[in-house]
């Protein structure tokens, strides 16, 4: 990502001297655009962003991916097919069923999906030219609405629809606490999913803002001095990007288990 910065800065370097607009390019270069312009269906804008775009990617990367590895998965498995087995075993055994159990494992069809494609997605950010889809708060609200659809779904086909609003209210507490009680618990089943939305968003997109920044900072002062404290600054951040967009795939599964454990629960 590095280099297709210093490719954008370089191409819009402003003339005459007038930096005023180096945060806009900033934020330009971070947020979603229109690659195909294509017509609105039902009020519905149907062009083809970057974002769009790295949201293919990742999922045929994934569908290749796991079907190139699917044929190395045996009693031994070798090459990406034990890459594959050891990362969705390390899942199973950390995330699933801690905070699952063993019925829990009808759910993982959904965590591992959402595990490997924000994985996924949050590693083509690092590509030049290329994007990062979960960056995008209308992606990663998508996300956080289908945690919050299965998990509620779960919670009310186990306790039946007033069942499951039932056991949001622990047992012998006063008659008056109950409305408020009940209000602060419909309020939580919401406030707990955006930010869980708002978490991976605002995660990856602080990254980039941090390295355009350091690097900005090359045509803003126009001085060897500060490329040189600039450029390392902006590689190491890029390293730690790298753990970032793994661990921040994590915390979303993890949370997402959390979350649908939660409304399965007896009372919560």
């Amino acid at each position: 990502m590095i280099l297709d910065v210093l490719l954008f800065f370089t191409a819009m370097e402003p003339e005459n001297g007038d930096h005023d607009k180096g945060a806009g390019w900033i934020l330009e270069h971070v947020s979603d655009r229109v690659l195909v312009k294509l017509p609105s269906v039902l009020g519905i804008d149907m062009s083809i962003t970057m974002h769009v775009l790295m949201i293919w990617i990742a999922a045929v990367l994934l569908i290749l991916l796991f079907g190139i590895g699917s044929r190395k998965i045996g009693l031994v498995s070798r090459g990406i097919g034990g890459v594959l087995e050891s990362v969705v075993l390390f899942l199973r055994d950390d995330v699933i069923l801690p905070y699952l159990g063993e019925k829990g494992m009808r759910f993982a069809p959904y965590l591992l999906t959402a595990f490997f494609f924000i994985l996924t997605c949050n590693l083509l950010g690092l590509v030049p030219m290329g994007g990062t889809a979960t960056s995008n708060i209308s992606v990663t609200a998508t996300l956080a609405v289908l945690t919050f659809l299965i998990g509620q779904g779960a919670g009310m086909k186990k306790k039946g629809f007033f069942g499951y609003f039932k056991s949001m209210i622990p047992p012998g507490i006063p008659f008056f606490v109950i409305p408020i009680l009940f209000i602060a618990e419909i309020m939580g089943l919401f406030t707990k999913h955006f930010a869980l939305a708002i978490r991976l968003f605002a995660n990856m997109i602080a990254d980039h803002l941090v390295v355009f920044t350091f690097l900005g900072l090359i045509f803003i002062f126009k001085n060897v001095f500060v490329a040189l404290i600039a450029v390392p600054s902006a590689a190491a951040i890029e390293l730690l990007a790298v753990l970032i967009a793994f661990i921040q795939a994590y915390i979303f599964t993890m949370l997402s288990a959390v979350f649908i454990g939660i409304a399965l629960q007896e009372e919560h």
